[in-house]
């Protein structure tokens, strides 16, 4: 018998074959679009990449993601925007000008046609027209004349603050690039420092883009809810503590004024006005500012810390009772740029503040009570564990037996009714610092006159192009150490001035390149109103959960910012966002504790691993993300080199949910590979009719396969809607796994054999976008799979023609018989009544009743 998978010596060339059909695909144009009201549009849009030089397995992961969507989003009928471009600006270009030599711009460009031929490789379905480069004047530009409108606008201001400051790329970090501490990039201990910097006012959206969050439906929740705490909306209360022997009070804002009897200190930030001021004659107060001030500002940092404190000395006065004084500390763990830069501490019922009062012998005093009485405060709190939890006041005179929210109301109407304070919302959310002491960015386009101040940069002056004659032998931006590029003309008075030298954060660039997209090559805008509004929003966005607060918040600012200047018609820039798991592997170590290769390791004569370089033993440790640092690598160039393209993303899509971590494993990549040569077999075998051939009289084999072929047709089409990647390979594989079991000799197996390869050919087409176009001309299909519809499952060949039907006799499961669906009863009877396990549970006995339940159960009476 002659099986489909039994295949003459001929062998799938993957080399040649992936060649061809991207050859093929670019001659015919294939995936460049324009604005088409007459069509459905659907944008999607993957993360664009930082140009290293190199794509790793979380591009290939990422962006095979989104050539699935939109791959079948075409198929499906949408006039589909898919482009890519690269986040070019940053500081790994200039450290690499440092480290080897070489000008950023040549790094930068030289890498970009590196990652492009890479990405070319994967058969990526990319209009590569619309291909932009945010290091490039004719990007950046652009961005300059937004400043200049959002200046105008009262969306930026100038002004000194304390700010993140990293040593090791001695620049500034927003609160969103410091992580635990340290520098997002360099790692490196944070430091403060007071520099005038360029302020976007993201918090006049704060309340917006929280609302917001409700309408992002096809967003993930973690994402939202990260966003939500990010924004941090806290309503509270100002109340103004009046200061023993001076004339000046203290405005302290907290959440919790229902907690004020239990006040046992006020804190403020190490730079708050009143600090500066002691600071300024007491050098013992000096140096703690100074060991404060080499914190850095995130607040991972101040949580993780020792809680420490300086007694000023200065005594506050109890806003509710004159003859009550709370000691003032300058403490660490308090911050200048939320609420007011001051809070009083209330040890019992927070963390932090007992924390603080357990190491200066502050005391506590309880003043909730939790409802349940089953929790005691006191033996927590002995523990060294607050009550935060809720309950009713006590030890809190005219607040006593109200619930902490009627407490709070009740505390706050009399602070308003003594006018010492009002009650007030506050947001964690900080107005986004977006200047960088570096050179490898967008200048900033700003001329500082001593005369006129700070003087937008005429219109017609844009670009302001950076020098490219810059050196990077002296520390710091070197734009502050160039010759003439700063030394201009105040556009105002004429007299001598100087550019601003400070660039834009990277994330400037990246929070409107989307809108870019939508029509790169016009010179005089940034994009055209009318192509923009088209293809607004993006449907799908795709990228990881390390963006969720950095680069997503700042774009739905943007954009919202855009929109008031009437640039856009959209505010929310991403409609859908799906956030994809890491890629991880198995770590190695040699024996002296050396990370290692994948490829540095090998099978010993033991069964244990070895060192391949030398032989001696080596370890294998958990699976973890992949690293540079950890050397669990591995490089995509490679896999596509020896596999192809097409099995690197049938192995991305294969084995996890797009959502979850997915391990990378050389069986996996083998097990993809062997599949994708057997698909190709079964097509290349001989024997099957011609297309569009008439139905033969299938027999029940022939029609079982024929049944599955069309609901693998309707599941695969709701399991990509979904984004269940994963779920959609596999119900592919196992209708292919079916076709492997015709007979291509028989007729009606052949026919349907057929039809079934030409379905998996149009499945597997936007995963396996080669190996689809090439079994589509093997089997003679017309045209370019890549331009071809999706496929339609035949209604009737859903419909389940039968039920399983359980058998009770006297009430117990004796037996299940399948039935025709809607079945006779006297069918059902009489087929329940001929199984051996009935006939044996009834004994001999007579059956006095029989309840037949159409297509769910019979039950034997005897």
């Amino acid at each position: 018998m002659s099986r489909p998978d039994g295949t003459t010596g001929e062998r799938y060339n993957v080399k040649e074959t992936e060649a061809k059909w991207q050859r093929v695909w670019d001659e015919r144009r294939c995936f460049e679009v324009s604005e088409d009201p007459a069509r459905p549009k659907y944008y999607v849009l993957e993360m664009f990449p930082y140009p290293s030089g190199r794509i790793h397995m979380g591009h290939v992961r990422n962006y095979t993601l989104g050539d699935v969507v939109a791959r079948y989003k075409r198929a499906r009928g949408f006039n589909v925007l898919h482009p890519m471009g690269w986040d070019a600006f940053g500081l790994p270009a200039e450290n690499a000008a440092i480290a080897n030599n070489v000008h950023p711009a040549k790094w930068t460009r030289e890498n970009i046609a590196a990652m492009r031929e890479q990405l070319k490789s994967m058969g990526l379905s990319y209009d590569w027209r619309r291909e932009v480069a945010t290091c490039e004047p004719e990007y950046y530009r652009h961005e300059q004349r937004m400043f200049l409108d959002f200046l105008e606008a009262g969306l930026v201001y100038r002004k000194e603050s304390w700010v993140n400051w990293d040593p090791v790329e001695n620049t500034v970090l927003a609160n969103e690039q410091v992580i635990d501490g340290r520098g997002w990039r360099s790692g490196a201990l944070v430091e403060k420092r007071l520099l005038s910097q360029w302020f976007l006012k993201i918090t006049d959206y704060a309340q917006d883009l929280l609302d917001s969050l409700a309408t992002l439906e096809r967003w993930p929740e973690r994402v939202r809810l990260m966003q939500e705490n990010w924004i941090g909306r806290s309503e509270g209360a100002r109340l103004l503590f009046e200061l023993e022997g001076r004339p000046d009070g203290l405005e302290v804002f907290t959440t919790r004024p229902d907690t004020l009897f239990g006040a046992k200190f006020v804190a403020i930030a190490a730079n708050h006005p009143l600090a500066t001021e002691l600071a300024a004659d007491n050098p013992a107060l000096a140096g703690f500012v100074a060991e404060c001030n080499r914190m850095g500002t995130s607040e991972a940092a101040i949580e993780t810390a020792e809680k420490k404190g300086f007694d000023t000395g200065i005594r506050a006065v109890h806003p509710f009772d004159p003859s009550w004084t709370l000691p003032v500390y300058v403490a660490n763990f308090v911050l200048m740029d939320y609420g007011s830069g001051a809070i009083f501490g209330c040890p019992a019922h927070d963390q932090r503040d007992l924390d603080f009062a357990n190491k200066y012998g502050l005391g506590w005093t309880q003043v909730v009570e939790p409802v349940s009485g089953k929790e005691d405060v006191a033996a927590a709190i002995a523990r060294g564990e607050a009550y935060a939890g809720d309950g009713v006041a006590v030890n809190s005179r005219f607040l006593d037996g109200l619930g902490v929210e009627e407490a709070k109301a009740e505390a706050i109407r009399r602070i308003e009714e003594m006018k010492r304070g009002s009650r007030t919302i506050n947001y964690r959310l900080r107005d986004w610092g977006v200047s960088r002491q570096r050179y490898w960015g967008c200048p900033i386009p700003v001329i500082h006159c001593e005369s006129c101040g700070v003087v937008p940069v005429p219109a017609a002056e844009l670009p302001v192009v950076l020098p490219e004659d810059v050196g990077f032998d002296k520390p710091g931006n070197p734009l502050d150490h160039h010759p003439t590029w700063k030394h201009v003309a105040c556009p105002r008075c004429g007299k001598p001035a100087r550019r601003e030298t400070d660039t834009f954060d990277t994330f400037f660039e990246s929070s409107w390149y989307f809108a870019r997209f939508t029509s790169p090559d016009r010179a005089d805008v940034a994009f055209d109103r009318a192509a923009a509004d088209y293809w607004m929003p993006v449907d799908q966005y795709i990228g990881g959960i390390e963006h969720a607060v950095l680069h997503l918040l700042y774009s739905r600012f943007f954009t919202r910012a855009l929109k008031d200047c009437g640039y856009l018609g959209v505010k929310e820039p991403f409609a859908g966002l799906l956030t994809q798991g890491m890629i991880c592997h198995e770590t190695y170590k040699s024996e002296d504790g050396q990370w290692l290769y994948p490829t540095e390791v090998a099978a010993g004569p033991d069964g244990g691993l070895v060192h391949a370089g030398t032989g001696r033993p080596a370890s294998a440790g958990r699976s973890e993300k992949m690293s540079k640092s950890k050397k669990n690598v591995v490089d995509p160039a490679g896999i596509i080199d020896g596999y192809g393209a097409d099995t690197a993303r049938l192995f991305m899509l294969s084995d996890s949910p797009p959502e979850r971590d997915l391990d990378w494993t050389e069986s996996g990549i083998d097990g993809a590979w062997r599949y994708v040569n057997r698909l190709w077999r079964m097509t290349a075998a001989a024997g099957l009719p011609a297309r569009g051939a008439a139905m033969p009289d299938l027999g029940a084999e022939a029609f079982k396969v024929r049944r599955l072929v069309h609901r693998t047709i309707a599941q695969v089409g709701d399991d990509l809607e979904r984004f269940h990647f994963n779920k959609a390979v596999a119900r592919i594989r196992e209708m292919t796994n079916g076709l492997a079991e015709l007979d291509a000799a028989q007729a009606d197996h052949a026919w349907v054999l057929r039809e079934g390869l030409e379905a998996a050919a149009r499945l597997i087409g936007p995963m396996m976008p080669h190996l689809a176009e090439e079994m589509w001309a093997m089997l003679g299909g017309d045209g370019l799979l890549a331009d071809a519809a999706w496929p339609a499952a035949e209604p009737a060949l859903l419909v389940d023609d039968s039920v399983t039907v359980a058998v009770q006799v006297n009430g117990k499961l004796r037996a299940t018989i399948e039935l025709p669906k809607d079945a006779d009863s006297a069918v059902a009877e009489r087929t329940a009544l001929a199984q051996p396990q009935v006939i044996s549970a009834m004994s001999g006995k007579p059956a006095r009743k029989v309840v037949v339940v159409p297509n769910r159960i019979v039950n034997v009476v005897v």
